[in-house]
């Protein structure tokens, strides 16, 4: 058997990575510009660092604890402890970066086809830069995993390539390192060394045991170790078990070749791309459902077949099934709820199919004008620059998301639902109400809706409503704390506190790293005389979540109610410092205040509020009682009937 070909370094490049790399930056900054000054989205809060973890202390729980971060992602939740500290909670740092990231990794690609000698690296480059499939992944805050990953898989196969070059230990351990942090940014990066195996045929048209593969073996063993770990993480921490996962081999094998071809047509026609596509039923026994396998199949013997005269397309086919590999279903991954397909699974497995595509365009071009060759190369670049330009755009804040995925996809649940959640935080409850009953009917079952249903009619002064909802939610998911907590929030305004203690205990004991819980219950403890208790669980809110506002406001009420409000007031104090717009801590500051005979400092508060929210008719009401006391009848007469107005029921209260 021959020696391997030694590759020879490249020789000095005709353009420059770092004129390509600030290009890409400049294009990517134009493509990308309906985003960059959108608001963090959903599940962002799950990624961006949380208060409790941005000490030195919480870098070590995102390394040493399990659970700690909502996916064991350790150099990604690094990567955003650090980018806390530059830019704080303002979402632009973290759009920026994103795009920086995208561009390192489509100028990382172009040199590693280069070394490669693969035609047209640079266009590769620009196709990846610019399709609109990548959209998810770079205009998504929590999808820096795939920026980020891509970024050092990239660098890794570079470093692997050189070490093929030159057998030096320490080119080896340079690209050991950078895959291990692939791997500890995103496990699908765990794709490398098959895929470097698949490069190594394809240049040479075998593979050297000794030289090719055994160096690969303990990454082998580490991507592995690392997807075992993350499959049993999806199932037991994230949820990604029960009967909606529950598919035979037959259905996942026939969910394989629908999801190949799926992936294949959005990058070949990227048009109607959205958040959250349709989930299929898996139908075995329907003809429809085969013929992709079946399509899949005879591919893959034609490009067998055509290897004899060309390895490329077989191997790029390789490459693109193999990094979508373990997202075709054969694994069960949490998304899989709600569709089993998203433009971001396919972000690194894309690369592939641009490789392929631009080595055929520039050799498609060759016969062409070289004029006509360069207008059409960059009408087709411009056009899917634009196409990315306007998918951006619905990732500019949670309402244009939902209501574009919904426009696109009516049968999105989940869209319904977190589109209630965000109406609800917007005081838009009847709105949100209808998308929690459009979500209902679209999944009969779903608790988190019913849930959600209950805690909006409660917020809504119709708490005996809500009971059945949060009820329901309960019987579907007995473990459910959000619900316990909901439900608790019903006992509290039907009066009933005896019970609200217990539901929010019940919520407690299944979700410990529970703030809001453990602000409710302190909240129904102080209301029940229990000041004392009431104060440990306020105090534990505050240590899960120091900028915890509201928890400080519930401090001091507590207080308050037990007229100890020279220690109510730095607790309110302080809620203020954290949130100068808080309403809530305006208002019961501004109530305190007048209670304590402060009503110079009363009223202050209460104004503020009203600036806040001028049809607040609680703080009318208090300025009307504190009017009245000072004899300012006028002032008085004018806030009364303003809050009568806004809320009839305070025309009975004290």
């Amino acid at each position: 058997m021959k020696p391997p070909r030694a590759v020879a370094p490249p020789s000095t490049p005709a353009w420059s990575a770092g004129w390509l790399w600030l290009g890409c930056v400049a294009l990517g900054l134009a493509a990308y510009w309906p985003a960059l000054g959108g608001n963090f989205l959903w599940d962002d809060a799950g990624h961006v660092t949380r208060s409790d973890l941005r000490s030195f202390a919480g870098l070590f729980r995102i390394w040493f604890e399990i659970g700690a971060t909502q996916q064991y992602y350790p150099v990604l939740h690094t990567a955003f402890w650090l980018e806390q500290w530059i830019w704080g909670d303002s979402p632009l740092g973290y759009h920026l970066l994103n795009v920086a990231l995208h561009a390192t990794a489509a100028v990382q690609f172009a040199v590693l086809l280069r070394r490669l000698e693969v035609p047209g690296p640079r266009l590769a480059a620009l196709l990846f830069l610019l399709h609109p499939v990548c959209v998810e992944s770079v205009a998504w805050i929590a999808e820096q995993k795939n920026t980020l990953s891509a970024a050092f898989v990239l660098a890794a196969a570079l470093a692997w390539l050189r070490f093929e070059e030159t057998r030096a230990p320490r080119a080896y351990a340079l690209a050991t390192g950078l895959f291990l942090l692939a791997l500890l940014t995103k496990t699908v990066t765990a794709t490398l060394p098959p895929a470097l195996l698949v490069i190594a045929w394809w240049r040479r048209d075998r593979l050297d045991l000794r030289r090719e593969v055994m160096p690969l073996l303990p990454w082998f063993a580490a991507g592995a170790a690392a997807g075992l770990f993350t499959a049993h993480f999806e199932s037991t921490l994230i949820g990604a078990t029960g009967e909606a996962f529950a598919l035979g081999f037959p259905e996942r094998l026939l969910l394989a070749g629908r999801i190949f071809w799926f992936y294949v047509g959005s990058l070949a026609w990227p048009f109607n791309l959205t958040f959250i596509y349709p989930r299929w039923t898996v139908e075995a026994g329907s003809a429809s459902w085969w013929l992709p396998l079946l399509a899949g199949l005879g591919l893959l013997g034609t490009l067998v077949g055509w290897s004899r005269r060309s390895r490329g397309p077989l191997a790029a086919g390789l490459l693109f099934a193999g990094v979508l590999f373990p997202v075709l279903g054969f694994f069960n991954v949490y998304p899989f709820l709600f569709s089993y397909v998203a433009d971001h699974f396919q972000y690194l497995a894309s690369l592939a199919l641009f490789a392929l595509a631009a080595a055929g365009l520039v050799r498609l071009a060759a016969r062409l004008p070289r004029t006509g060759a360069l207008a059409a190369g960059a009408l087709l670049l411009a056009g899917l620059g634009t196409l990315t330009f306007l998918q951006a755009r619905m990732y500019r804040d949670e309402v244009a998301l939902y209501e574009t995925t919904l426009a696109r996809n009516p049968s999105a649940w989940m869209a319904h639902n977190n589109l209630a959640i965000v109406l609800a935080r917007e005081n838009r409850l009847h709105e949100a109400i209808e998308h929690l009953h459009a979500a209902r009917r679209l999944r009969p079952g779903y608790a988190q809706a019913e849930s959600n249903l209950g805690d909006n009619l409660t917020r809504l002064g119709r708490a005996r409503e809500a009971l059945p909802h949060l009820e329901r939610a309960l019987e579907l998911e007995p473990r459910f704390a959000d619900a316990h907590n909901n439900l608790g929030n019903a006992y509290v305004a039907l009066g009933r506190l005896p019970e609200a203690i217990a539901a929010y205990e019940t919520a407690l004991t299944h979700k410990p790293l529970f703030p809001l819980a453990h602000r409710n219950l302190g909240m129904a403890l102080a209301m029940s005389g229990r000041t004392d208790d009431a104060l440990r669980h306020f105090a534990r809110a505050l240590e899960l979540r120091p900028d915890y506002a509201d928890a400080e406001v519930s401090w001091g009420v507590a207080l308050t109610l037990a007229r100890r409000f020279p220690e109510a007031d730095p607790h309110f104090r302080r809620a203020i410092q954290l949130e100068p717009d808080n309403l809530p801590a305006r208002y019961s500051y501004g109530r305190a205040l007048a209670e304590a005979g402060r009503t110079g400092e009363a009223v202050e508060e209460l104004s503020a509020a009203l600036r806040l929210d001028p049809a607040h008719a609680e703080s009318h009401y208090e300025l009307a009682k504190i009017y009245r006391r000072q004899g300012r009848r006028d002032d008085a007469i004018r806030h009364y009937e303003t809050a009568i107005q806004l809320n009839p029921a305070l025309v009975n209260a004290p």
